[in-house]
């Protein structure tokens, strides 16, 4: 588990060691995303946003009996452009830019166990903690920059409670998980994603995430999809561990 105040303690070291002397990569990106928290606007939270998430992600395009197994649920359909910071690689934390205007910096502090539904799904839960930060962007317009890996999405997303059912509300604004079907593309290659990421308060995580996948689990999966742990990770797990990466290592949390 990472210790609270890495981010900020580790880009301080960076700063403090940067004197006349050229920064290695790694020290480089501590120091930006310690500068990106240091510049957050007064009245915005400083302790994140802590989160539960587990997360599949398969190979191939994303079969039209799973967008309609899917549509039971109401969902906001968005298409979205990330990058992810992959080298050099910060352990314990994930970095990505979303669409270009923000920076959002994720804490892993570690894994309650699995999430496991018989005979339909079973993977690795991962508690975050998670800030983001409006920003100039680092990544130039048409593809990969040095150490950023880019990911085009088409996120169908819902908001699922315990006390009042379904909706589309935004992370954050009551306790909730939400849950998200999503067709990926990554330098040619065509993917898919279903994922679960309960937030609200640290106690009423598991039991939101659990409510969630039991609605959504209620029917089973078409044609005899079932999602297991070999497919269970975070992006940036997968994006270090996918076939042709530049980086083949394990996405190391810690």
């Amino acid at each position: 588990m990472v210790d609270e105040g890495r981010v900020e303690d580790q880009a301080g070291l960076a700063r403090g060691s940067a004197g006349g002397m050229s920064l290695d990569p790694k020290a480089q990106a501590l120091l930006r995303v310690g500068e990106m928290a240091a510049a957050q606007p007064q009245g915005l939270d400083r302790q994140g946003v802590c989160s539960l998430e587990v997360r599949w992600i398969l190979p191939g395009r994303l079969a039209a009996a799973m967008t309609e197994w899917f549509g039971r649920f109401p969902a906001e359909t968005k298409v979205l452009e990330d990058a992810y910071l992959l080298d050099p690689h910060l352990p314990g934390l994930s970095v990505k830019v979303r669409e270009r205007r923000a920076l959002e910096v994720k804490q892993y502090r570690g894994s309650p166990g699995l999430l496991e539904v018989a005979g339909r799904a079973r993977g690795r839960l991962e508690s975050w903690r998670k800030w983001a930060f409006p920003h100039d962007p680092p990544v130039p317009d048409g593809g990969d920059s040095a150490g950023w890996r880019p990911v085009s999405k088409r996120r169908r997303i819902s908001w699922l409670l315990q006390a009042t059912g379904v909706g589309v509300l935004g992370l954050g604004e009551e306790p909730g998980c939400a849950v998200e079907l999503t067709e990926i593309h990554v330098r040619g290659e065509a993917w898919w994603t279903l994922g679960f990421e309960a937030t609200g308060p640290a106690a009423a995580l598991g039991g939101e995430l659990d409510a969630a996948a039991a609605l959504v689990f209620a029917q089973a999966l078409p044609d005899g999809v079932e999602l297991g742990m070999d497919d269970s990770k975070s992006y940036a797990q997968w994006l270090r561990r996918r076939p042709g990466a530049n980086d083949t290592g394990a996405f190391s949390r810690t």
